[in-house]
């Protein structure tokens, strides 16, 4: 990733990437097919791939006349270095506020705690 700081993605980077994350890989005329919705230029969409190429989220390789993108990390993957970024940024948070911030987020969501009860079980289970 180009920078130190990780940011979230744009509306539209979020689209295509959904796009990549679904589809081995695709072409801009793939992509354009798959969010047709958006009723967006096939340039929008080609400047769009670049950028996420140069952001280092995907490779691109030439096949003919048209470049073949493919995602390089995956979704899982983007999300969690996205979520490690946002908490570096907060060097001077304590621990308990950011746990506490983050509780706060959940809610009474019990999928939610489920979840983080689940995680916090297997990574103690990790560290043995």
């Amino acid at each position: 990733m180009s920078g130190n700081t990780l940011r979230p993605l744009g509306d539209l980077e979020q689209a295509v990437m959904e796009v990549l994350w679904r589809e081995t890989s695709a072409t801009v005329r793939d992509v354009c097919q798959s969010i047709a919705e958006r009723n967006l230029a096939y340039t929008t969409i080609m400047t769009t791939l670049d950028r996420l190429h140069k952001k280092g989220l995907l490779a691109r390789e030439k096949q003919g006349h048209a470049f073949v993108y493919r995602a390089i990390v995956d979704r899982q993957t983007h999300e969690r270095r996205l979520v490690a970024s946002v908490l570096a940024g907060i060097p001077s948070a304590s621990r308990e506020a950011l746990l506490s911030g983050f509780l706060d987020y959940a809610g009474d969501d019990d999928h939610t705690l489920h979840d983080l009860e689940r995680l916090i079980a297997a990574r103690k289970q990790a560290e043995g």
